[in-house]
């Protein structure tokens, strides 16, 4: 309630790229005081452990990718309850992103639209930053803009090698409809050639994949998954609209379906994201084939009270 009734009001005020950034300085400042963190994970830290392709997480609610890409408040998300952080999108050459203003709240329908397009320092730069934050590291990579489809595979793959001790998972992120031609590389030949290249890597590999997707594509890039190795599927990415990717309520029943959908057919583990924005939302999420969830939109105008009740309300 403290943060609905003060926090988020004080946040709203402020365009929302400028708030974003103030609040990542300050919990990076946060992360800095070992006693502020140990208040912070009393409040909503909770236990709900789970085991989910070969990694321990303590609860299953992770933040997703776009939230910190840079991993510049590493140690404050698990003080607020989270039981998995996945940083980035992050991308081999670093890139400024789109030109601002790149980021719109929509109020009225809770929701969040972005054209962030990978902002990020770099994978060498994220390197040299991350440290163990007492929780699994999810590690999202993309494509570069000025990479050229052809030479994707060569863009991920140094990406992921810089990063590979670093991440217990990483997600290959082809879905975003912020990075020109991006989507195409869920196409099969893509899509084959890029996890051919990935899977062969020590740690375990999930492709996200955007709403939109109909199912012969869908049932497409799992058997390319299947075939070649990937440890789960991320569902979903944001909605493509002339804006930039909508996030927030106008996914969360697109979001439940294709994660339905996905879990019609095939076993391997997902990550649930898009439109949980209250317990009630994650149940069904769970209940369609979830195995964990993840939070921006939610997170954003909800705080942490919704990690600790999503996470509490998953308690065996």
């Amino acid at each position: 309630m403290l943060f609905e009734r003060a926090l988020r009001p004080a946040l709203f005020r402020w365009e929302a790229e400028a708030a974003h950034d103030r609040t990542l300085r300050w919990l990076a400042a946060a992360a800095r005081r070992p006693g502020l963190l140990a208040t912070l994970a009393g409040r909503y830290a909770t236990a709900a452990p789970v085991r989910v392709f070969g990694v321990d997480f303590p609860n299953p609610v992770g933040l997703a990718a776009g939230m910190d890409k840079d991993g510049l408040a590493l140690a404050a998300w698990p003080a607020l309850g989270f039981g998995f952080v996945e940083v980035g999108t992050v991308t081999w050459h670093p890139q400024p992103g789109n030109e601002r203003p790149r980021l719109h709240r929509l109020v009225q329908d809770h929701a969040i639209v972005n054209r962030m397009g990978f902002n990020n320092r770099g994978a060498r730069d994220l390197a040299a930053r991350l440290t163990r934050v007492g929780a699994p590291l999810g590690i999202s990579i993309g494509k570069s803009k000025i990479t050229p489809l052809d030479r994707a595979v060569d863009d991920y793959l140094a990406s992921y090698r810089a990063l590979e001790h670093h991440g217990d998972y990483f997600a290959v992120n082809v879905s975003s409809p912020n990075t020109p031609d991006l989507r195409r590389l869920q196409d099969r030949g893509y899509l084959d050639e890029l996890l051919g290249a990935l899977c062969t890597g020590t740690k375990p590999i999930l492709v996200k994949i955007a709403p939109e997707l109909a199912e012969p594509a869908i049932t497409e890039l799992i058997e390319v998954c299947l075939a070649r190795g990937a440890a789960g599927i991320i569902a979903t990415n944001t909605i493509a609209t002339p804006g930039g990717g909508l996030s927030g309520r106008p996914l969360t029943d697109r979001a439940r379906e294709v994660v339905g959908l996905v879990r019609k057919l095939c076993d391997l583990p997902i990550i649930g994201v898009g439109g949980i924005m209250g317990v009630d939302d994650a149940t069904r999420m769970f209940d369609a084939g979830a195995d964990l969830v993840q939070l921006y939109t939610g997170f954003v105008y909800h705080g942490p009270a919704l990690v600790r009740a999503i996470a509490r309300s998953r308690r065996c």
